[in-house]
């Protein structure tokens, strides 16, 4: 490995939150025409957490940035920067990130959202650990949440089957022993409408073939890019955590990248695809099950609406 700069920022730990109602494929085929069979095998999604109606993506992300404060043992008046992704945010000013710093009670952080959709994680990631290295923050609250069922036709089996709601957050602390790395991003212009919430409709859409077209023939070596730059080979990567956006496209991924015996998130199971909120929320929750070992390299690697890409390197905590 590459030596890494002096100055720069090291992951403190994460905490996620996901809302009480639990949706079924088997209740999925009541709302829509599918079936638990057709759900599993185009997609690994079980189950998903769904929103209360008066549940906002401003809660979601509270309630994440509390779990990860609560985890870690981070002063809260430490956090003098806090930076929210999501593109289903309810409200335009104030910001997501400034709802959130009001109701923790921080004193005067930087407040930042960033919508990139579901890459959105790993770009305000590397925001947050761009600022530490200039020196304009010290400890960083660094936040996904979405509310994807708010903005999802209900009629379309083919978008319905997907979405979830959660929060998910990690904690940056400034350090001379830097354990993030530099990120590696871009976007696929050609590519910008093939995932989409736009007006007149408002409504989650996306051309499901050209994505996982995209995923299996480009994200490899877009990874393996990311890995490269960070200054590791890929067998040194212990943990992989990609955007949780099928099955289908998580696991034929960390087989193309040699990955198989790392441990690879597969949270999409579970809780379904929450865009933004997907990275720190399965890391978090691998991290909570005690399954991942310390101060072993992680690769987070996030794609989709934009449409957009972006990867780095975090070692776990030690």
């Amino acid at each position: 490995m590459v030596e890494t700069a002096r100055v720069g920022s090291v992951l403190v730990g994460a905490g996620h939150y996901q809302p009480e109602r639990v949706m079924t494929n088997d209740e999925m085929a009541t709302i829509v025409e599918t079936s638990d069979e057709w759900i599993r095998q185009r997609t690994g999604i079980v189950t998903r957490r769904i929103a209360a109606d008066d549940e906002t993506v401003v809660d979601l992300a509270e309630a994440a940035a509390r779990d990860a404060l609560t985890s870690t043992g981070v002063p809260i008046a430490e956090i003098d920067l806090v930076i929210v992704a999501s593109c289903t945010s309810d409200q335009r000013s104030p910001n997501t990130a400034g709802r959130v710093a009001e109701r923790l009670g921080l004193h005067g952080p930087a407040i930042i959202d960033v919508n990139v959709a579901c890459s959105g994680y790993v770009h305000a990631l590397a925001v947050a650990d761009q600022a530490i290295r200039a020196g304009a923050a010290t400890t960083a609250l660094v936040i996904g949440a979405e509310k994807l069922s708010a903005v999802t036709d209900w009629t379309d089996r083919t978008t319905c089957v997907l979405v979830a709601d959660a929060g998910g957050a990690f904690i940056l602390r400034r350090s001379d022993q830097p354990t993030v790395s530099d990120v590696t991003w871009g976007s696929v212009p050609e590519l910008a409408g093939a995932v989409r919430i736009e007006p007149p409709v408002n409504k989650f859409a996306q051309e499901g073939k050209s994505v996982f077209k995209w995923a299996i023939s480009e994200a490899e070596g877009l990874a393996r890019k990311s890995v490269e730059r960070a200054g590791y080979e890929l067998s040194d990567i212990g943990i992989f955590v990609s955007h949780q956006a099928n099955l289908r496209i998580i696991e034929p991924l960390a087989r193309q990248l040699g990955l198989t015996s790392a441990i690879v998130a597969t949270d999409i199971t579970a809780s379904g695809n929450t865009s933004a909120a997907s990275i720190p929320m399965a890391y978090s929750k691998l991290a909570r099950a005690g399954e991942l070992p310390a101060d072993t390299p992680a690769l987070l690697f996030g794609f989709g609406g934009g449409f957009a890409y972006a990867g780095m390197v975090v070692r776990t905590p030690k």
